[in-house]
């Protein structure tokens, strides 16, 4: 008999700006709900016949043959989400899959914008060690070796479905990738996303899983892009506060979009593969409503922009909430995993998170942040072990020690009253940051902290 473990994640939400940061989990651990009694049986019973033995079902330690893996991820999702204590029903398809998956209560990604975020979780690397462009809209050498191009070489079908031009073909992230697709009738806008795409990316992404060869293994990854500033009322969502306010127009947009990933889920439900499939789901960074007197995403590392839903579906793994910190870092590693493909190259900073998936006590280990200087970024890095939070500001002129668990909305800085936290954090910080091998982008043009991006192509 297996058990679940799960924890109650509170969280209070968010009504305008300035919003605040939603609180830190306060994980309340509960006991399982006890299995259902069998149903009664409708044969009739054999007196002389004794009853055989229950037979122990063996818990499953790992998937039992290699999945396929469908990455959902959604812009600028907040990591405080209706199945986080946020009190508006936002998301009710994603919080019924959440409900049956494996989440984790305290997922970070690596950066706090997209060029930089996914490029990490599709390269198991820190965007500060890849071949990468100075400017804001990242472009990737095709010398670096991302997940797909893994993947690829195994004989798996990977495809991607978009809803930016940023993330056209070309940028360097789609290595790999035998299908990468961004939804018609979209222009580039460097400033902000004006248009409305989810109903676009959900009939694509179903063409694009129609089209698998029969008997392919797939990797899919997907990127929904309506919460993404600008935000827009939908006569489809709730009209939440009236969308007076930029967090209530955020919260239909967000309703918007799951409406559409609900229609997704449910065509891949009727599929014969979803039973082999794990469906991976998280945002590429958070969003700011003004908290530390920021809004929408970029440019700093703080919780409100890293700290997102991370939430894995995996067929046989049991349902419960994990608090141990974890970053997209490990997402290249636990897919290839998942599929069969172990081990993972050298390059993958990351590990495999599929044993904890399935049971095995999540081991602690550093989450690192990293925002690289670009041409419109300062360089910001920190550093997260158990509740504590070390920021760095550029190349460490600045360091700000944080309790995340009993400052949340990181307001009080600790180098004075902890200072001997604020010594143990800076070793971690620079032992973690030493293994790395950072690499200087090129291209050129002056970065925001004043210097040129003159690394090598």
């Amino acid at each position: 008999m297996r058990r679940a473990l799960l924890t109650l994640l509170i969280g209070t939400g968010c009504s305008g700006a300035p919003a605040q940061p939603a609180p830190a989990p306060s994980p309340v651990e509960t006991a399982a709900k006890p299995p259902a009694a069998p149903a009664a049986s409708t044969t009739p019973a054999v007196a002389s016949a004794a009853p055989p033995e229950p037979v122990a079902e063996k818990p499953l330690t790992r998937p039992k043959e290699p999945l396929n893996v469908l990455l959902i991820l959604v812009d600028s999702m907040r990591a405080d989400m209706p199945w986080a204590g946020y009190e508006r029903k936002i998301a009710p398809n994603l919080t019924k899959l959440e409900s049956e998956s494996v989440s984790y209560t305290r997922g970070y990604s690596v950066s706090s914008y997209t060029a930089k975020s996914v490029a990490a979780a599709l390269s198991g690397q820190y965007p500060s060690t890849l071949r990468r462009s100075g400017y804001f809209f990242t472009k990737y050498s095709p010398n670096n070796l991302f997940l797909a191009e893994v993947l690829q070489k195994s004989g798996t079908y990977n495809m991607s479905g978009h809803a930016h031009m940023y993330m056209k073909p070309g940028n360097g992230m789609d290595q790999g990738f035998d299908v990468w697709k961004v939804v018609p009738g979209i222009s580039f806008d460097s400033k902000t996303d004006k248009h409305i795409t989810s109903q676009k990316l959900t009939p694509m992404a179903v063409e694009m899983l129609n089209a698998v060869p029969k008997d392919k293994q797939f990797f899919m990854y997907l990127h929904y892009m309506d919460p993404h500033d600008v935000y827009v009322k939908h006569k489809e969502s709730p009209n939440f506060g009236g969308g007076k306010r930029a967090r209530d127009r955020y919260d239909q947009e967000m309703f918007y979009t799951d409406i559409h990933i609900g229609k997704l889920l449910d065509h891949c439900r009727a599929q014969p593969w979803w039973s082999k499939t794990a469906v991976i789901v998280s945002a590429d960074h958070g969003e700011a409503f003004g908290e530390h007197k920021v809004y929408r995403h970029a440019f700093e590392v703080w919780d409100v922009l890293t700290h997102v839903p991370l939430f894995f579906h995996v067929p046989g793994a049991p349902a419960m909430r994990l608090d141990t910190p974890r970053s997209h870092i490990d997402l290249a590693p636990t897919i290839l995993d998942l599929m069969g493909k172990q081990p993972a190259p050298a390059e993958f900073a990351g590990k495999t998170m599929v044993p904890e998936l399935f049971g095995k006590q999540p081991p602690p280990r550093p989450v690192l942040l990293d925002l690289p200087a670009d041409s419109n970024n300062p360089r910001r890095r920190a550093v997260i072990q158990g509740d504590y939070k070390l920021l760095v500001f550029d190349n460490g002129w600045r360091k700000d020690l944080y309790n995340l668990k009993t400052d949340p909305g990181e307001k009080t800085k600790l180098n004075k009253t902890e200072q001997d936290k604020l010594k143990e954090m800076t070793e971690l910080f620079e032992a973690e940051w030493g293994k790395l091998k950072e690499v200087a982008p090129y291209g050129g043009n002056k970065l925001k902290d004043g210097k040129r991006a003159n690394g090598p192509t």
